[in-house]
């Protein structure tokens, strides 16, 4: 196995619209707008070149630059979160070989130590594409908005599905299952080929791109964690990540 530390970037796509809640990276969460909260857990996980926002709003990248965060903007047009990723990428002119993360805007509470362990991988120049995975239990895997995963022998995945997999066919609820956490990274010639290919059959059933990457045989290393995180995507959520920050706080505090 050939090692070689390549450099990281961190990009934070941050779109103003959203279905469920409009200007969701601006929501006011305890002083500061949501996406000030993952720049700082990026930053904190010191492996960054540089962090940035990528944004199609005005609004948004006023609000960075008040806070002095660095930011990129980019086309309202962008279907999904990578590629609004990408265009930030190569508008950063980042190199081919170094290593691109993808960090939700909408993560408040992803922890540093999670970044960390998503990118230990590709001290291996053969790993393209990592992700993480997490345990859960039966009844987290029955929900189809809580995306699994099956991994092979070597950690690569063999497939994520809105589905409850594997089937258990002897109903252990106590079984073995892994949920999917959404924070992938990249190296850029491989982003580059990604955001290229067509959307796939099985992309397009499931509603989940990366099953693009397997579908063109492009392998995904999944990393196990323990650090779990909270996206924001309804109110409900919302109220969750705030009592959550407000107990962190409280403890740094103390």
């Amino acid at each position: 196995m050939s090692q070689i530390s390549p450099l990281y970037y961190g990009i934070i796509p941050a779109r103003y619209g959203s279905s469920r809640l409009p200007g969701k990276p601006l929501i006011d969460i305890w002083g500061k707008p949501m996406f000030w909260y993952v720049y700082q857990n990026a930053v904190e996980s010191n492996i960054f070149r540089s962090v940035v926002l990528a944004t199609d709003s005005e609004e948004i990248a006023e609000s960075a630059h008040q806070l002095s965060i660095p930011y990129v903007m980019t086309s309202v047009e962008h279907i999904s979160g990578t590629d609004r990723v990408y265009e930030a990428a190569i508008k950063m002119n980042i190199e081919p070989d170094s290593v691109v993360v993808n960090i939700q805007g909408d993560e408040p509470l992803v922890k540093p130590e999670a970044i960390q362990q998503l990118v230990e991988p590709f001290i291996d120049v053969s790993i393209q594409v990592t992700t993480l995975s997490t345990r859960i239990t039966a009844n987290q895997a029955m929900l189809p908005h809580q995306v699994k995963v099956v991994v092979s022998s070597n950690g690569d995945a063999l497939y994520f599905s809105r589905a409850a997999i594997p089937y258990l066919r002897d109903n252990d609820t106590d079984g073995y299952y892994l949920g999917h956490i959404g924070l992938y990274a990249f190296r850029m010639h491989t982003l580059d080929k990604f955001v290229h290919l067509p959307p796939s059959q099985l992309e397009q059933f499931e509603k989940l791109e990366q099953l693009r990457l397997l579908e063109n045989n492009i392998p995904i290393r999944v990393v196990n964690t323990n650090h779990t995180s909270q996206g924001v995507d309804t109110v409900e959520d919302l109220e969750i990540v705030q009592g959550l920050l407000a107990q962190r706080m409280e403890a740094v505090s103390r």
